[in-house]
């Protein structure tokens, strides 16, 4: 966690050996998840015939969200403290983390079961916990997973995209408890050895920490939606509930839900509706948790509402579409962005957020090809904002000259032609298709990527012999 606020950055790959021999794995277990998942996507959003409607009625209502945020939120504290739950407000993720960790040492409970959440994900709250010696168990299966191979999450929706069965038999092997021994791959007996150990985990625990898909500001109303149910567990059987939830997550009533309870299930999981939607508002005697804590987080949101540009990311929903048909992130994954969001909308989310940092040189992690503003549910015109934060940020002036040099011969096409021509020349002599070092300053370039050789003919000639 950073204790500045900032969106903490994802922990570098455990084995760098293991990462680069499952390169080829993750590719392909990429293009399998997000292919399937965009294909049922494109499935059912082809039955609803208002679906275009129904993204610019999300976009609407998420934008006079962010127009009047200050007034909903307080409508949302008085509406929630009405019905008996206490709203807390933290800044940024230093203070959201030490008012979850102070909750939970009131409770003297040493272990708290979580539902899948990003925003507990952004504020580092797991290792906040675990520094006061508090045990946070992941109850999502995949968020388990990563948990126990003490790994970070690749997808928004999937975050264990990166393994395949046989490693995630092996995690269960040597981190899982009370493990048979004989456990096999297959993947009901995978999703069996965890259902009894999260059972165990569900019915022992007296503090459940979760996040929320949505708050209602009309009632106090917090919405979480889930496929597994192991949300309803935590949600309903603790003692305790505290959930962190961020300011963006407004919502004015409940006919603004209707509109995102049929945009988030079809574009996230593919699915007309979730198998679990949750809602819950302040306390219930005799029903569920007696004790419910909101934290609500600002941690740089309030920086992203300043850019009239930039502030459409904080319409996102949260449902990885944008993942799931980007030719970038299907290449290199979630865990080369370095930051919890990945993506495209991480691209333009955490750099925002954090205000630049390790991040600033995500919205250039883009071909701008504008498939993820299609998806997107709420018409996030994602290329619009990657440019914007590519020109809003400062320049060193040997790129500045770079880039006016470029310009220059790119103007003219004898300039052009000739330079295509000393640019082939001059690599002649070396081998292969790409250069993956190259000194100080180019060294900046291949530390992280490799650098592409011309090609030995270019499409105008080649089209001239045909």
């Amino acid at each position: 966690m950073n204790g500045t606020g900032n969106i903490v950055a994802l922990k570098p790959f455990p084995d760098a050996a293991r990462l680069e021999l499952d390169d080829a794995q993750l590719r392909a277990n990429l293009r399998r998840a997000t292919h399937t998942i965009r294909d049922k996507r494109l499935r059912v959003v082809g039955e609803v015939d208002d679906w275009e409607q129904l993204r610019l009625a999300g976009a609407a209502i998420k934008d006079d969200v962010l127009a009047r945020l200050p007034e909903l939120l307080e409508r949302f504290e008085e509406s929630a403290t009405r019905a008996g739950a206490v709203v807390h407000w933290a800044r940024d993720a230093g203070e959201a983390c030490e008012i979850v960790t102070a909750l939970v040492k009131e409770t003297a409970a040493r272990e708290v079961v979580k539902v899948k959440s990003m925003a507990t994900q952004e504020i580092g709250l797991n290792e906040a916990l675990e520094a006061a010696g508090i045990a946070a168990t992941e109850t999502d299966l995949a968020e388990l997973i990563v948990q126990l191979a003490e790994d970070t999450p690749s997808h928004i929706l999937v975050p264990a995209i990166h393994y395949n069965r046989s490693q995630i038999r092996d995690i269960f092997l040597s981190k899982m408890p009370g493990v048979a021994q004989g456990l096999t791959d297959d993947p009901p007996a995978l999703a069996e050895a965890a259902r009894r150990h999260l059972r165990a985990k569900f019915l022992s625990a007296t503090v459940g920490i979760s996040g929320a898909n949505f708050a209602i500001a009309d009632t106090g109303t917090l919405v979480v939606v889930e496929s597994e149910g192991n949300g309803r567990m935590c949600l309903t059987l603790p003692q305790t509930l505290i959930s962190v939830v961020g300011i963006e997550k407004i919502l004015p009533d409940f006919s603004s839900l209707e509109v995102f309870l049929q945009l988030l299930p079809r574009s996230s999981t593919g699915e007309r509706m979730n198998p679990y939607t949750s809602m819950w508002t302040g306390v219930t005697p005799g029903d569920g948790p007696q004790t419910t804590h909101i934290v609500l987080i600002d941690n740089g949101r309030t920086a992203v509402l300043e850019d009239e540009v930039g502030r459409q990311a904080l319409r996102c929903i949260r449902c990885s579409a944008c993942l799931n048909v980007c030719p970038v992130y299907e290449r290199v994954g979630g865990h080369a962005y370095g930051s919890v969001y990945p993506g495209p909308i991480g691209a333009i989310l955490s750099p925002q957020m954090t205000g630049g940092g390790a991040n600033k040189t995500l919205p250039y992690a883009s071909s701008l090809c504008g498939a993820c503003f299609d998806a997107c549910p709420v018409r996030i015109n994602i290329p619009e904002v990657l440019v914007h934060l590519r020109q809003k940020g400062p320049k060193p002036r040997a790129e500045q000259a770079a880039f006016a040099t470029l310009s220059w011969i790119m103007r003219d096409r004898r300039r052009y032609v000739a330079a295509l021509r000393a640019a082939r020349r001059g690599s002649a002599p070396l081998r292969g298709r790409s250069i993956r070092r190259l000194p100080w300053p180019a060294s900046a370039w291949t530390a992280s990527r490799d650098l592409p050789l011309p090609p030995k003919q270019t499409f105008r000639e080649w089209w001239t012999t045909r």
